[in-house]
């Protein structure tokens, strides 16, 4: 495999006889694709004889040709946890994976609530050139959840948005000032709901199978009561809100009654919640400790019911990379995370060759719907616009190994498993960073 960063010089490419899938412009047919200057200069029917020489010609044969994909919840562990990983490592393993753009949360040490820190992160990315990092801001000073951050500076330095992910706010008078405050400056809140009080100690879903395994379960209530309490806040306010990672059927019901009421609500799940259920945390493979935790077989389904029907928009890696030590203490001793970003595409495929999500379908929840949560000019393959194109193989079949890995967490549960369906190349702002060779 080759790796190219964005900071070599631009090139001509072309791409031919792929089936290009865009489900911005619902284009679905066999298209040969002419890329200059950075950006896609001419899209025409493969074949075409008046297709114009390039630098680089990939023979996308039997290969779909797709817009990069954009992970809105991605760690890069820069900067704080370099031993993790790093901006470096972790968008090397995302221009591996297909994504080119990829939201990096707040809890970075320092916390991004300082244009600085907001600003340190893309000029790493640029340097390193493989994916572009859009950092997602702290709502509150420090992730504190007492004093509010500087979000107009924030937005101004590039965050796509503000969050407080799963950690604890001083009470809902100040939740609410901040979401007046987001509301003010047009910024989306991210939110991941959770009832610190209610999950208490829990590692996983509390049911029949934690209780088996003497493991401390989190009620789904944990969820829900928070989500019930935000969609509360996000009417009063009006603001853009977007729920990240749901786990559980009651929290889809909730969203789709907010949408149901022209609440500006959206929702992404993680792609391994698509994936297993409780009762992979048999065995105690610590592999598979999450939070939120893995839940029923009827949640998954919920969840799965959500994506048919667009209550939820998106699919996330949640890529948390962790050292080998994090995940070898007994299980609940360990840190929650998978290492997912370069499984986002191939490990998701599975909807659409289960006859689950159609090719259109899928896509979306990887590019233009996720672009178009954070405004966001990708998600998209369009002439005159930026080339930003992942080409996936989805005939390949291969085993996941750790020495195939790019990300420094090798923590997947995937680990020696069979996929069906591989990235094969990825262009990002225009420029060849990545070939399967």
């Amino acid at each position: 495999m080759n790796f190219s960063p964005t900071t070599s010089l631009s090139k001509s490419i072309k791409i031919t006889g792929g089936r290009l899938i865009d489900p911005a412009s619902d284009h679905d047919a066999l298209a040969d694709i002419y890329i200059a200057d950075g950006l896609v200069q001419e899209i025409s029917p493969a074949g075409s004889k008046n297709a114009k020489p390039a630098d680089i010609t990939i023979d996308a044969s039997g290969k779909w040709v797709l817009p990069g994909a954009v992970d809105l919840c991605a760690r890069v562990r820069e900067p704080g946890e370099e031993y993790k990983g790093t901006i470096h490592t972790e968008t090397k393993a995302a221009a591996a994976g297909g994504i080119t753009h990829l939201c990096c949360p707040p809890d970075t040490q320092p916390v991004i609530d300082s244009a600085a820190v907001a600003a340190l992160i893309q000029e790493r990315a640029h340097q390193s050139g493989y994916a572009q990092v859009l950092p997602i801001g702290a709502m509150t000073q420090g992730l504190q959840g007492s004093q509010l951050s500087e979000m107009h500076s924030l937005h101004s330095a590039g965050c796509v948005g503000v969050s407080q992910l799963r950690r604890a706010v001083k009470d809902n008078r100040v939740l609410l000032r901040c979401l007046e405050y987001a509301a003010t400056f047009n910024l989306t809140v991210f939110f991941q709901s959770v009832d610190l009080s209610l999950q208490g100690d829990g590692i996983v879903h509390e049911s029949f199978t934690s209780t088996r395994l003497g493991l401390p379960g989190i009620p789904r209530s944990a969820e829900t009561v928070a989500l019930a309490r935000d969609l509360l806040l996000v009417e009063q306010t009006g603001v853009t809100a977007h729920f990240g990672q749901l786990s559980c059927a009651r929290s889809v019901e909730l969203i789709a009654s907010a949408q149901q009421r022209g609440l500006p609500v959206t929702a992404d799940i993680a792609a391994h919640q698509l994936l297993f259920t409780e009762k992979s945390v048999d065995g105690f493979n610590s592999q598979f400790h999450v939070n939120p935790p893995f839940r029923s077989e009827s949640d998954q389904r919920a969840l799965i019911n959500a994506l048919q029907s667009g209550v939820i928009s998106t699919i996330t890696s949640d890529h948390q990379p962790h050292e080998t030590a994090a995940k070898s203490a007994p299980f609940s001793a360990t840190e929650a995370g998978i290492s997912a970003i370069e499984t986002l595409l191939t490990s998701t495929y599975k909807l659409v060759s289960d006859g689950v999500l159609t090719p259109l379908q899928w896509v979306s929840c990887l590019t233009n719907a996720p672009a178009n949560i954070i405004n966001f000019d990708a998600g998209k393959v369009a002439i005159n616009t930026t080339a930003n194109i992942s080409i996936f193989d989805p005939n390949t079949e291969w085993t996941l190994a750790p020495e195939l890995l790019h990300s420094e967490g090798k923590n997947t549960p995937l680990l020696n498993h069979t996929i069906m369906g591989q990235n094969h190349a990825t262009i990002c702002q225009g420029r060849l960073v990545y070939q399967l060779t």
